[in-house]
């Protein structure tokens, strides 16, 4: 039995892989702090729970519209519209089963084989899979860390070829947390524009910034950027939905209905009760009470993980301004030892610090060996103990 060579050449998550480990650790009695979640750790609000309810009770249990229903597809546009002051048709917008499988369908809906993908480094460590399945070749560029790990608009344009299709942005960003300034974003659509490149912009922790930082989505630029914008959005992050699966996409007529046509023969419609009770999240005034609560939360979080890691010897880290997590440069801890074991990378790293019980997921597998990412999606008391841990661990190195 043979596998296709696309297939093949397919990693797979790290961050599941070490998600599993700490979880078996933890049922064979192994006390572990997980620092590796990429989904918040509060329960989805009762009021969008009592949705789903609904739907079951009324029998919304049937297929919709491969693009999704015309409730939801409403309720995101009225989103866009508040949030972003973008306007979008209902026809623009594709509901799908997960952000990831909306942003599989945005690149296949664009990129043929050969096509290059500029991603900004560090990355999703997902994005690079797909772009591979899609047959596209990924063109990375080094956010360095001097420039809060974002990209500047000049490195954008350097990295341009006569192949180039497409730009994958992600603000706020994961795993760095940066979140991207207004006027950071309008230089490199004025680029983008001038040379007809599609941005697919990543923009699912929209949500979540903090210390004054708005979101600014490139589409917001101009009539004519906004032609060359496919939003990718969903439910998980802003309303603590990971498990109901409902992603989104805005994008031109003409990418919508081709990524939707897409959509009918690969996953279908995306669940209907999961739809149903998207669309009172969206439009229910409790949606906004609930996510002002949990960004204040994450924001006590990120400031106290700061000040724990701030004077630690041997890293580095910036504040982040988005998300929930903190990308730590460990590289000069690299060379020694734990346990008799050296550590010469992120892997070794994260492999070492889980013997002393904390889970953290390693940066190589976001295209940076040099730093580790931690979540705080958990609590103050886990986030207390688990930095504890790694500050020993850190301490006992030799």
């Amino acid at each position: 039995m043979s596998i296709s060579k696309k297939v093949k050449e397919i990693a797979p998550s790290l961050t599941l892989e070490i998600t599993a480990k700490a979880k078996k650790m933890k049922s064979e009695g192994i006390s572990v702090i997980g620092f590796g979640a990429g989904e918040p750790d509060f329960n989805t609000p009762d009021f969008i729970i009592d949705s789903a309810k609904k739907a079951l009770d009324i029998g919304f249990t049937k297929y919709t519209p491969a693009a999704g229903t015309i409730e939801l597809k409403n309720a995101v546009c009225k989103k866009f519209l508040k949030d972003n002051g973008l306007q979008y048709e209902p026809n623009q917008i594709v509901i799908s089963s997960g952000a990831k499988s909306s942003l599989y369908h945005a690149i296949c809906a664009i990129i043929d084989d050969g096509d290059e993908v500029i991603l900004p480094s560090p990355y999703w460590l997902t994005y690079p899979e797909l772009i591979k399945l899609a047959g596209g070749k990924c063109v990375f560029v080094s956010a360095k860390k001097e420039n809060g790990y974002k990209m500047s608009a000049q490195q954008f344009e350097n990295a341009i070829t006569d192949k180039t299709k497409c730009l994958i942005l992600n603000t706020p960003n994961n795993p760095t947390g940066a979140v991207y300034s207004e006027q950071e974003i309008k230089d490199i659509a004025k680029i983008a524009e001038e040379k007809g490149i599609y941005v697919i912009s990543d923009e699912i922790y929209e949500k979540l910034v903090y210390d004054g930082e708005k979101h600014y989505s490139i589409a917001q630029y101009s009539e004519k950027m906004k032609e060359l914008t496919i939003i990718v959005n969903g439910m998980s992050k802003s309303y603590a939905m990971t498990g109901w699966r409902i992603g989104y996409v805005a994008a031109p007529l003409s990418i919508a209905k081709a990524i939707s046509s897409m959509q009918s023969h690969t996953t279908s419609n995306a669940c209907s009760i999961s739809q149903y009770a998207s669309t009172t999240a969206l439009t229910a005034p409790e949606g906004d009470e609930f996510i002002t609560k949990m960004q204040k939360v994450f924001d006590e979080r990120r400031k106290l993980m700061i000040e724990m890691l701030k004077d630690v010897d041997g890293i580095e880290c910036i504040e982040p301004k988005g998300a929930f997590y903190v990308f730590v440069n460990v590289k000069k801890l690299y060379g020694k030892t734990y346990q008799g074991v050296k550590i010469d990378g992120s892997l070794t790293f994260a492999d070492c610090a889980l013997k002393k019980g904390v889970a953290l997921i390693p940066g190589v597998a976001f295209g940076s060996d040099d730093c580790i990412r931690l979540s705080y999606a958990i609590s103050i008391e886990d986030i207390k103990e688990g930095l504890t841990r790694f500050i020993e661990f850190i301490n006992e190195l030799k």
